[in-house]
């Protein structure tokens, strides 16, 4: 049974950090590019960036360029999104979903940044 599982987020200040991760089970995460989407309310799914396979190859969406980092440790399965200098418009639930495929996105994680 394939399951992506997003955490880590919360309620941040502007300026502040975080860090999301996402635990993959029922298929290996060197197999795949992996993605992550964010939705805000009221709002369709925004693709925020992906990572290839053996992670040596990443990119981003232009809004979080320079202050977002995609990671991941295959050996735990496991894909991370630093985010640093977070703004309003950052808040949004976030997903991780296999090949970029939002329909494969499990439980997502809610990052709220707010003074």
């Amino acid at each position: 049974d394939v399951q992506l599982q997003a955490s880590g987020g919360g309620l941040v200040q502007p300026g502040g950090s975080l860090r999301l991760s996402c635990e993959v089970s029922g298929f290996s995460l060197d197999d795949y590019t992996i993605a992550w989407f964010r939705q805000a309310p009221g709002k369709g799914p925004e693709w925020v960036s992906s990572s290839n396979a053996d992670g040596g190859s990443t990119i981003y969406t232009d809004p979080v360029k320079g202050r977002f980092t995609i990671s991941r440790d295959n050996a735990k399965n496991t894909l991370y999104l630093q985010m640093n200098s977070l703004k309003s418009e950052d808040t949004a639930v976030y997903y991780c979903t296999r090949q970029s495929n939002w329909g494969s996105r499990g439980q997502g994680t809610q990052v709220t940044v707010s003074s």
